[in-house]
C-alpha cells in the first residue's frame, strides 16, 4: 500500500506579472542620470514659479523709489538687486519664470490638441481627405511665423495685459501644431491597418471612435517627446517676441522681457541681465535633457 504524504502536494503555479511599455520606459528614464537630474531641477523650478511670488518678501510689481538699480545686497532682502524702476529682481524673476513656463505649457497644449486631432484624422481617413488636410498644413507652413504674429499682435490690440498674454498663447499655438500634425499623421498611417483597428472596425466602431479610442492612445509616445522638446522652443519664441516688444506687456513680465531689459543696462547694472539669463539657461537645459531622456526611453528600438 502506497503511503501518501499530504505535505507533498504540488504547489500552485505562480503568476508572472509582465511590465507595460510605459513601465519599461520609466525604468529606462530613471537609468539616465542627466534626465533624472533635469526632472528634479524642473520640479524645483515649477515649485518656485508656482509658490515663489506669493512667499517672497517682495511683490513683483512693488516699487522702491529710494532703491533704484541697486546691486545685490542683503539689505531689505534685495538678494539680486533691483531694476531701473526700483522693483526687486528676485520677485521679478520668480514671476517671470512662471509666465514663461505658463506660455510654454499652454501653447504646447494648444499645439497638441489641434495637431493630434488633425494628424490622426488625416492619417486614418487617407485618400482625398488626407491630401486636402495636409495641403492646408503646407499652406500654413509657407506663412512666415514672425509675420503672422506681428500682424496678429498689431491688429488685435488689447489693453488688458492678461488678455494680451492669452493672445500670445493663441498666436504661438496656432503655428506650433503644424509639426505635431505631421508626426501624428505618419504614426496614424502605420496604425490604421493594424489588427486591433480592423477588429474595432469589424465590431462596428465609427471612424471617430477608432481615431480617439485606438489611434490617438497609440501615438502618445512621440507626442510626449514632442511636447517636452517643444516647450523650450516656445519659451525661446516668447522671449524673442518680448525682445522685439511684441510679447508680454507691463505690468506682467517674463524671462524674455527681463533679459531684454537687462541688455539695455548690461554695462551699468549687469545683475539685471545675468540673473534672468542664468534662470533661462537652467530652465532650457533641464527641459532639453529631459526631452532627450524621454526620447531614448520611448524609443521602440530600445524595448
Amino acid at each position: 500500500m502506497t503511503d501518501i504524504l499530504l505535505d507533498e502536494t504540488p504547489l500552485a503555479p505562480q503568476v508572472v506579472k509582465g511590465r507595460s511599455l510605459w513601465e519599461d520606459a520609466r525604468r529606462r528614464l530613471m537609468r539616465n542620470p542627466a534626465a533624472v537630474v533635469s526632472l528634479y531641477v524642473l520640479a524645483v523650478l515649477v515649485l518656485l514659479a508656482a509658490f515663489g511670488p506669493f512667499l517672497w518678501v517682495h511683490k513683483y510689481n512693488e516699487i522702491f523709489p529710494d532703491q533704484v538699480a541697486i546691486a545685490p545686497t542683503l539689505a531689505d532682502m534685495h538678494l539680486l538687486g533691483t531694476d531701473t524702476v526700483g522693483r526687486d529682481m528676485v520677485a521679478r524673476i520668480l514671476f517671470g519664470l512662471g509666465i514663461s513656463l505658463m506660455v510654454g505649457a499652454a501653447a504646447t497644449l494648444v499645439a497638441l490638441t489641434i495637431g493630434v486631432a488633425w494628424g490622426a484624422t488625416a492619417g486614418f481617413l487617407g485618400g482625398f481627405v488626407d491630401e486636402a488636410m495636409m495641403r492646408f498644413v503646407d499652406v500654413l507652413y509657407a506663412i512666415p511665423f514672425v509675420f503672422f504674429v506681428i500682424v496678429l499682435m498689431t491688429v488685435v490690440q488689447l489693453d488688458d495685459a492678461w488678455a494680451n498674454l492669452l493672445l500670445i498663447f493663441m498666436a504661438i499655438g496656432a503655428v506650433e501644431w503644424l509639426t505635431m500634425s505631421r508626426i501624428v499623421r505618419g504614426q496614424a498611417i502605420s496604425l490604421r491597418r493594424r489588427e486591433f483597428v480592423e477588429a474595432a472596425r469589424a465590431a462596428g466602431a465609427t471612424p471617430l471612435q477608432i481615431v480617439f479610442r485606438h489611434i490617438v492612445p497609440n501615438v502618445l509616445g512621440p507626442v510626449v517627446v514632442f511636447a517636452t522638446l517643444n516647450i523650450p522652443v516656445i519659451i525661446l519664441t516668447e522671449s524673442f517676441l518680448s525682445f522685439i516688444g511684441l510679447g508680454v506687456q507691463e505690468p506682467l513680465t517674463s524671462l524674455g522681457r527681463l533679459i531684454k531689459e537687462g541688455t539695455d543696462q548690461m554695462v551699468t547694472s549687469p545683475w539685471m541681465l545675468m540673473a534672468p539669463a542664468a534662470t533661462m539657461l537652467v530652465t532650457l537645459l533641464a527641459l532639453n535633457f529631459l526631452g532627450d531622456g524621454l526620447s531614448d526611453a520611448l524609443d521602440p528600438k530600445e524595448r
